[in-house]
């Protein structure tokens, strides 16, 4: 890969970028940051919204692609970097069931718990996106009992996005801690990656609330 072939993360600390920038460090891929003071509202201007018009982090651009929304983010770089090992190839049998949980996050868990967290009623189990909070949980819960990851001993980019997702839901709440959940995310957020990336975001978001005055 080129100087020129260098992917910028548009990112802000402590937000949902956070995952997609453990992902590139696990992937050992060269990026670039474009950080958004989301604290100041920076994400709310043209400039960004010229990128992603939801004012949302993350989105990347390499070459000439621009993507936005996580899942799809997690896919192409995964599948970007095959040489790290982090994605199933086309004809590895686990590449039907990678895709299904990777989607899973944003086509069920983020609902669910979006509406969970503001004590939204959900839409009629024939027509909710996720069937009901329960069960989708418990679909979860299941498939990582078979542990350690979510299919085997082999981590996946997957992995990287439940391991962070079950942190910050669990963090506030909006997920229970149940032990299945709770040593999961454990096996994420010790790495070396997540720890860097933490480390950094702190130090970013004190900025940040300094420069906006919070």
């Amino acid at each position: 890969m080129t100087t020129t072939d260098r992917i910028t993360l548009y990112y802000s600390p402590q937000s949902r970028a956070t995952g997609a920038r453990v992902l590139l460090e696990e992937l050992g891929a060269p990026y670039d940051l474009h950080v958004l003071n989301m604290k100041a509202g920076e994400q709310r201007k043209d400039a960004y919204l010229a990128i992603n018009p939801l004012g949302k982090v993350p989105a990347i651009r390499h070459r000439d692609a621009l993507v936005t929304e996580q899942v799809a983010i997690f896919i192409y770089l995964s599948d970007l970097f095959p040489q790290a090992g982090l994605t199933p190839a086309l004809d590895d049998p686990r590449r039907g069931p990678y895709l299904r949980w990777t989607a899973y996050y944003g086509s069920s868990f983020e609902p669910a718990v979006i509406d969970h967290f503001m004590k939204r009623e959900p839409a009629p189990i024939t027509q909710s996106p996720y069937a009901d909070y329960d069960t989708m949980l418990g679909a979860l819960e299941a498939q990582l009992a078979k542990g350690p990851y979510l299919f085997g001993d082999k981590i996946t980019a997957a992995d990287i996005l439940w391991g962070i997702a079950f942190n910050w839901t669990m963090t506030f709440g909006i997920v229970p801690k149940r032990d299945v959940f709770v040593r999961y995310a454990e096996r994420i957020t010790s790495r070396p990656a997540y720890q860097r990336v933490t480390a950094a975001d702190q130090e970013m978001a004190a900025a940040h609330a300094a420069a906006a005055g919070v």
